[in-house]
């Protein structure tokens, strides 16, 4: 019994150094879409509310944004096109992937 005792007392706190701390390295907002607003060239920027009550916000695209329909990456171009054929805005939702450290736009994507 002492001998299992000492074991798990031995394994408790060769474990704790395992239990470090985590740095939030980016956020994805689920958005919808008649709350964002979509970048007019690859390095301007979106304009999005994180919530229905939050202000809106405008958070810089780069060239190595990527932007995603349907699980399928395309362009610039091609995701605005799509997206500004969604008629009910209001009942489309779409994923900002905000990196944080560089305050940049890692992805956007849509499911349509």
């Amino acid at each position: 019994m002492n001998k299992t005792l000492i074991l798990i007392c031995t394994f408790l706190v060769l474990s704790l150094p395992a239990a470090a701390e985590f740095t939030t390295v980016a956020e994805a907002y689920e958005i919808a879409l008649s709350d964002f607003r979509v970048p007019a060239t690859p390095s301007s920027g979106i304009i999005f509310k994180r919530c229905a009550d939050c202000d809106m916000e405008t958070v810089r695209v780069t060239p190595d944004t990527r932007y995603i329909v349907n699980n399928r990456s395309v362009t610039l171009k091609d995701f605005r096109k799509q997206v500004f054929q969604i008629r009910d805005r209001a009942a489309e939702t779409i994923i900002v992937k905000h990196h944080l450290e560089s305050d940049t736009i890692v992805s956007v994507s849509v499911s349509i």
